[in-house]
């Protein structure tokens, strides 16, 4: 136990000694043996002074790749992506131009939300990603941004999926409904949106049921004068709903509110 304890000791006043070493490319040779060492914190904090110290230099690309790697081992994704971009910026045809690129996208992958949160970095990976792809359409990493691009448009799905259920939920609750309208409706206008924005998503149906009962409830809750519109739109939406949907476990429901809407429309 003392021995391991002397050991560590040592590798702790070696490593402060290096990092207070005005010796950068000692520093440096230092800094790329704790990576290959997979002590990525560590080589991070000495890569970020030597980053400073070899601008200019034959080894300043590499210098600056190595620290985004490590920041991105480190799990410091916000950084890493900032570095990479960096890189590719300052060496848009380096060695590492397209690894770099690469790794924008894979690094605000990694830091993007769940669904209910913020999505920001979910469209800063988006965006990334669409580059890479752009900049280099012939990567043999080509298919893996790809599935990494679908699978984050379906976050944003599942954002407006979330947001219109949650207008659905609401109801007649009208302490939200600040300038008029009501939960229903804007339960169907983001629905609507989402549909138009993501055609061809897997959750299209559960946007259509939310279309289709929200005009039912609103119809249902609606003044006289809006009364038979509202129940002709409904209905129409529900023969819409089964017509692209006939295996649909919700076909029942659609057969109820079309019996409920002809009461209305055919008197």
């Amino acid at each position: 136990m003392l021995g391991a304890l002397l050991v560590c000791s040592s590798c702790v006043s070696e490593y402060s000694r290096v990092y207070k070493t005005n010796d950068y490319d000692f520093m440096y040779e230092y800094a790329k043996q704790l990576f290959a060492n997979r002590k990525f914190a560590q080589s991070m904090l000495l890569l970020e002074q030597v980053v400073q110290m070899k601008k200019g230099s034959d080894e300043a690309e590499e210098c600056l790749y190595m620290l985004a790697l490590a920041q991105y081992n480190d799990g410091d994704y916000e950084s890493a992506a900032a570095t990479f971009r960096k890189y590719h910026q300052a060496y848009p045809r380096g060695i590492f131009a397209e690894q770099a690129a690469f790794y924008v996208g894979q690094s605000l992958y990694e830091s993007a939300p769940e669904p209910r949160l913020d999505q920001s970095p979910t469209m800063g990976a988006i965006n990334a990603y669409q580059q890479f792809l752009d900049y280099f359409p012939e990567s043999n990493r080509r298919a893996e941004a790809q599935d990494r691009l679908f699978e984050l448009q379906d976050k944003l799905v599942q954002k407006e999926l979330l947001s219109a259920q949650l207008y659905y939920n609401l109801g007649g609750y009208f302490g939200n409904c600040t300038n008029g309208g009501s939960n229903y409706e804007a339960c169907i206008v983001t629905a609507q949106n989402a549909l138009k924005t993501y055609p061809y998503t897997q959750l299209r149906e559960d946007f259509a049921l939310l279309i289709m009962k929200s005009k039912f409830e609103l119809a249902e809750n609606s003044s006289e004068e809006k009364r038979l519109d509202r129940y002709r739109d409904a209905e129409d939406e529900c023969y819409g709903f089964l017509n692209e949907y006939p295996e649909s476990k919700h076909v029942k429901t659609a057969e109820q509110f079309i019996k409920k809407c002809k009461k209305v429309t055919k008197d």
